[in-house]
């Protein structure tokens, strides 16, 4: 009998702008690990994947159980927060990870995507990467989750599902489960 799975993936900008906030991130996803410890029959159904990002990005956790531990999420000493090249590398992994799950035979529910950010792009052509990984058949539902001084216009381009932000008392980590739960519970991601 096929599995069915969630691939949940978070991409968090590790610039400059979002060092002061990467104690809270960490906080978040030791938090959100905590929620799908507590369910762990839903838990077994989700895969997580880490990406940071400033000036490139990179895989920091590849896509695994979401009971599994996840590494600390350290800040980069650079200034540039490159959007357009996470989004893209956001989308070959996506596009990888889902081949790889079908051929385990597992059903893939529609990705999903948490990008955390203070929304604030030093890379102008970003939206075009952005919109590259809408058109592809592996679109992930995208929410985001702005912390510190947000740019709240380019979060809501981002998060077409959700905008959560840390500024209005929402915690990250309780954000991101209630977003999984969501998606796990509607039927119209299978």
């Amino acid at each position: 009998m096929d599995r069915e799975v969630l691939p949940c993936y978070v991409a968090c900008d590790v610039s400059f702008s979002m060092a002061a906030h990467i104690d809270e991130v960490n906080a978040g996803m030791r938090e959100f690990r905590g929620v799908v410890h507590a369910d762990r029959r839903r838990g077994t159904q989700i895969r997580l994947c880490v990406v940071v990002f400033a000036e490139r990005p990179l895989v920091v956790h590849p896509l695994a159980p979401a009971l599994d531990p996840v590494e600390v999420i350290r800040p980069r000493q650079e200034s540039g927060s490159d959007f357009g090249s996470a989004f893209t590398l956001v989308r070959t992994v996506i596009e990888r990870d889902v081949e790889s799950l079908k051929a385990q035979r597992m059903r893939v529910r529609r990705p999903m995507l948490f990008f955390v950010s203070d929304g604030r792009a030093t890379d102008p052509a970003w939206p075009a990467a952005l919109e590259r990984l809408s058109a592809t058949t592996s679109c992930p539902e995208m929410i985001a989750f702005g912390l510190g001084a947000v740019d709240q216009s380019a979060l809501g381009r981002i998060g077409r599902s959700r905008v959560f932000l840390g500024g209005d008392g929402v915690r990250l980590g309780i954000a991101l489960a209630s977003s999984v739960a969501r998606t796990v519970l509607r039927p119209d991601h299978v």
